[in-house]
């Protein structure tokens, strides 16, 4: 990686008393005595236990029969068991433990739709909504253990669905809505799934996407697929098989609105959600009942410091791990999310921030590529909606560049809002590091790990670093981490227990500096040696977005006899601009005086997108397969597989 990578500068924002006095994580340490942020992690990460009990009481989170243990190591910190003889159920404690008391009455989730049409549901209405829904699958024959996919937009009936699975004892398994036939197959019948939740289609920029023939097209090759329950979100005739198929619209209503919740162990598996595959197959990711949702309420609660009197939006979709945080946070904390089905920049540009003015959003959650798309707009479409509702922005999918940072922070936040970065993976339940109402901000930084995460940066030798790009690493297991791989242990312990004894290596780069504030650089696999230095896509794709003219890019380093490798960038322009030599002049210049002359780009190609997954990732491994005219793997995690071809066009 590369020495000349510069840190975030200056520190732009600090908490005020009146953030610090409000903060859940001021709560949570003054319940225990904790005198400051940093003797938080020294007691978190020395003592799990001890945390992940005070976790479950300050959550409030209900067992039918209490844990003996917090945590059993005897396996090893690969394996950890949790709750030893504790059973629960997260449904109980995301819906049930509320009726009868004043949540009952509160909203649960407010939606839009891009046509316009907006509903907001009832925690007591969704219980409901859970319960006819947890009938429906029983009165199928469905039951403890059996898998059940959700492939579905987001709308207020994908919450009762993830929620119903979980009541009956059976297992979520998350799909993108917007995946293809191999994408939907793959998982299903490696979960062996027994039904599929999905709909008739739903609206992208005003264009009917239709799901159902996807759907249906999988389940002649799924087997074990016996069920189907459809929604009508499109209002489209759609082909039904009798016997498998049954319109939501006209099984639910028959159903009775109370239903029993299974009791189960905390750590039977409630999900296995899939991460992108970008070589190989993709891994499924097994979260319990007491994992998953504990872990992901814990970033709810004390970084983006939610409320039960605020209304949270993240930007998301079920298949994302951040969908099912958009279940559990919220409900878990008795607050009200937000969800919305569409595109954001329709029917223009000011789509999101016209949301959060209707809504009175308070959190919200987007990742850097979308605010590097909407500022290519300008600053109008903001100033024209009043944001003041809006108090804290949270942040996660790609490593910020400056530029677009500080847009997010000068012209959404007027100086004055925490951007909160957040990194973490599918298989953690949520954060590595994240920032929190309690620390001081630079750009583009984490102010720290999140309370319970033994977060570290290794050097090549396993040494710990400061001021120094290294390995970002995890040394004591949490309560939110996978259970493994479905049904593959050893890939779980060679992806990410295999260098470094007792060390959970996350594959990306990471810094902290003097001040300890830390950075995200990108994965280590995507790392470019030229000439024996390394260096960071991120490192040449900020100074390439710092140029007017460009939108987006991608770097990625290819062959050369000499150097080792050598830069290629892919760029994404402002719509009206054209990719001309002098543009490409001037972008290899903006590297060569920032970088040095031998890290000057050999290639600067123009494309209309990026290929990405739905999370908004750029999949750089893909792009530097595709150029060098190698097989780019699996890419049924992209959100928009046409970029590829063009990208072997561009070649």
């Amino acid at each position: 990686m590369s020495e000349q990578f510069e840190f975030g500068g200056e520190i732009v924002w600090r908490p005020t008393t009146n953030h610090i006095e409000k903060a859940n994580l001021t709560q949570f340490m003054r319940q225990n005595d904790i005198v400051d942020f940093n003797e938080l992690m020294r007691r978190s990460t020395k003592d799990v236990a001890w945390y992940t009990d005070a976790l479950f009481k300050y959550l409030n989170i209900e067992f039918y029969e209490p844990y003996t243990q917090v945590v059993d190591l005897s396996k090893g910190i690969q394996w950890p068991q949790w709750c030893i003889g504790g059973k629960m159920n997260i449904a109980h404690n995301c819906l049930d433990k509320y009726i009868g008391t004043p949540t009952a009455s509160k909203t649960a989730y407010i939606w839009e739709g891009e046509e316009g049409q907006t509903r907001s549901i009832t925690y007591a209405e969704l219980h409901r909504l859970t319960n006819q829904a947890a009938n429906a699958l029983r009165s199928l024959g469905l039951g403890k253990g059996d898998a059940i996919g959700i492939y579905m937009p987001m709308t207020p009936e994908i919450i009762a669905s993830v929620l119903a699975i979980a009541k009956i004892g059976a297992i979520i398994v998350p799909l993108f809505s917007g995946y293809g036939v191999s994408a939907v197959v793959t998982r299903l019948n490696e979960t062996g799934a027994k039904a599929l939740f999905c709909a008739d289609g739903f609206y992208r920029r005003g264009k009917l996407v239709l799901t159902k023939p996807v759907a249906d097209e999988a389940a002649k090759q799924v087997p074990s697929l016996k069920h189907m329950i459809v929604l009508n979100r499109a209002d489209q005739d759609v082909d039904m098989t009798e016997g498998r198929d049954h319109w939501w619209h006209e099984i639910m209503p028959q159903q009775a609105g109370e239903a029993r919740t299974e009791v189960t162990r905390a750590e039977a598996t409630l999900m296995v959600i899939y991460t992108s595959g970008t070589t190989g197959k993709p891994k499924g990711a097994v979260h319990t009942h007491g994992g998953f949702p504990i872990k992901a309420t814990q970033d709810v609660a004390f970084g983006m410091d939610f409320h039960s009197d605020e209304i949270i939006y993240w930007i998301t979709d079920m298949g994302w791990m951040l969908g099912p945080w958009m279940v559990f946070g919220p409900l878990l904390m008795g607050g009200t999310g937000f969800l919305y089905d569409g595109a954001l920049d329709y029917p223009g540009p000011d789509r999101l921030w016209a949301m959060i003015e209707c809504h009175q959003i308070n959190k919200l959650g987007l990742s850097p590529t979308l605010i590097r798309a909407l500022m290519a707009h300008g600053e109008e479409p903001v100033r024209k909606h009043d944001l003041s509702s809006l108090r804290m922005v949270g942040s996660t999918g790609e490593p910020w560049n400056h530029k677009p940072w500080m847009w997010l922070f000068e012209v959404v936040g007027k100086g004055e809002m925490p951007i909160i970065n957040y990194t973490g993976g599918t298989e953690l339940a949520g954060g590595i590091l994240m920032g929190n109402p309690l620390l001081p901000i630079k750009p583009t930084s984490f102010p720290g790990p999140c309370p319970g995460v033994a977060a570290d940066v290794l050097d090549e030798e396993g040494k710990s670093v400061v001021n120094q790009v290294g390995e970002l690493v995890i040394k004591t297991p949490w309560i939110g981490m996978t259970r493994g791989f479905w049904k593959d242990p050893e890939r779980y312990l060679q992806t990410y227990w295999s260098r470094w004894p007792d060390t959970w290596v996350h594959g990306d780069w990471a810094a902290v500096d003097s001040d300890g504030q830390w950075y995200v650089l990108g994965r280590s696999d995507d790392t470019i040696k030229v000439a024996g230095k390394r260096l960071g896509p991120a490192e040449v794709e900020s100074i390439l977005v710092d140029h007017p003219e460009v939108v987006e890019a991608a770097a990625i380093g290819v062959p050369h006899e000499i150097k080792g490798s050598e830069i290629v960038a892919f760029c994404v322009s402002r719509p009206e601009t054209k990719a001309t030599d002098d543009l490409r002049g001037e972008l290899r210049q903006m590297v060569a005086r920032a970088m040095g002359k031998p890290l000057a780009p050999r290639e600067i190609l123009f494309v209309s997108a990026l290929p990405m997954t739905r999370n908004a990732k750029v999949m750089r491994r893909v792009i530097r397969s595709v150029y060098l005219g190698q097989d780019p793997g699996d890419t049924s995690s992209l959100v928009n597989p046409e970029a590829v071809e063009e990208i072997k066009k561009a070649r």
